[in-house]
């Protein structure tokens, strides 16, 4: 049975839900509820003994909440992130809309840190050979070149996501996956950041053999996973352009 207690903050108010054991997976749905907040959406995760009896727990989180708090975090406590929050936190994300329902994604996890310190190092190099000069360029190359710099900052688990069949939207797909899963580890008080700098190594021949991923598959979104060691400070949001047509 899956057991939601020691990960979801304790002021989350959870009720059961009588229709579980008829319930015959794991599942998340969004549904409106009448929180005093607007927009705010009641979540129902529900988990499934193997002999056919389940438990439906509500969990209640303000979606504006979630959007405004997460945070990319980059300093991680050495605990672990066990499996069945892993699964939630996968089940949260192929709840995500995709094109013509193609559902692309799939999850790769990596919990080895040995394979993680050798993707890093290896991630590195390809990004300083084949780094584009931009505005950034001299930021980057000084984190790259650093020994000490580790590009999944030592956090306990990766999430790849990855798209598994071809499409002109896969990547949009798989994307919106990533948003959710990142909401979903907001809200159970864990932190998480989307690493731009082991995409381009993962999508050659030697990153995809490094996680022994089929070579069609296309990996998307490196997402990180951890417990933070304390929350990041807000960051300021530029003002929107919005162009009103009509």
């Amino acid at each position: 049975m899956i057991d939601f207690t020691p990960t979801w903050p304790p002021d989350y108010e959870v009720e059961c839900c009588p229709e579980a054991p008829r319930l015959p997976l794991i599942q998340v749905k969004l549904l409106v509820s009448e929180m005093p907040r607007p927009r705010a959406l009641r979540c129902r995760l529900t988990g499934i003994k193997e002999a056919g009896k389940g438990v439906s727990e509500t969990v209640f989180m303000d979606l504006d909440n979630a959007i405004t708090g997460r945070r990319a975090v980059r300093e991680y406590s050495s605990r672990a992130v066990d499996e069945q929050t892993i699964l939630r936190l996968i089940a949260a994300a192929v709840q995500a809309p995709s094109a013509v329902n193609q559902q692309p994604w799939t999850f790769t996890v990596v919990r080895d840190q040995k394979v993680l310190d050798r993707i890093s190092d290896d991630a590195k190099s390809h990004m300083l050979a084949t780094m584009p000069a931009s505005v950034h360029s001299d930021h980057f190359t000084s984190l790259l070149s650093d020994p000490n710099f580790h590009i999944f900052y030592r956090a306990p688990v990766l999430i790849l996501i990855s798209a598994s069949t071809e499409g002109p939207w896969i990547v949009e797909d798989c994307a919106l996956a990533a948003e959710n899963l990142m909401l979903a580890a907001y809200a159970m008080g864990l932190g998480s950041c989307w690493i731009g700098f082991a995409q381009s190594f993962l999508n050659t021949p030697q990153g995809k053999g490094a996680l022994t991923l089929p070579g069609a598959w296309v990996p998307v979104a490196p997402i990180i996973v951890g417990h933070p060691k304390a929350e990041p400070p807000p960051v300021a949001r530029k003002e929107p352009v919005i162009r009103w047509v009509g």
